[in-house]
């Protein structure tokens, strides 16, 4: 089960992106991107990796926005905040996600049944307030 997870916050005009696990957790089907972080790696470095692996998009991390145990999966998951830089999300690992989406920020409570994160949240709402 062990490893440190960082989880990709990519937000752009409104909508935050998800992807669709080909390997769901119980009720966890959607997420941010995410993965494991490499022994030696960052984890904003490992954010932004898995964003790029598991969508095709490139992105710069911006700060750390905090880290819980999963209530899903019981993995520490440390999240970031990430500038999209370029890239049409798309499924770029299809062994891991069956599908990359933008999702409204207003819907996010349809994807995510536990709820976001808070200082995700937090996040999302001043980021897409601008």
């Amino acid at each position: 089960m062990g490893g440190l997870i960082a989880g990709a916050v990519v937000a752009r005009q409104g909508e935050v992106l998800l992807i669709r696990r080909a390997r769901p957790v119980g009720s966890l089907v959607w997420s941010f991107p995410a993965g494991k972080v490499e022994p030696g790696e960052s984890v904003t470095d490992a954010a932004a990796r898995e964003a790029l692996e598991e969508t095709g998009v490139s992105v710069t991390p911006v700060v750390a926005l905090g880290s819980r145990v999963h209530p899903v999966t019981g993995r520490r998951v440390v999240y970031v905040a990430c500038r999209l830089l370029g890239g049409v999300a798309r499924v770029a690992s299809s062994r891991e996600v069956t599908e990359a989406a933008w999702v409204p920020v207003g819907e996010l409570g349809g994807y995510v049944p536990g709820g976001v994160y808070p200082p995700v949240r937090a996040y999302l709402d001043r980021a897409l307030a601008r």
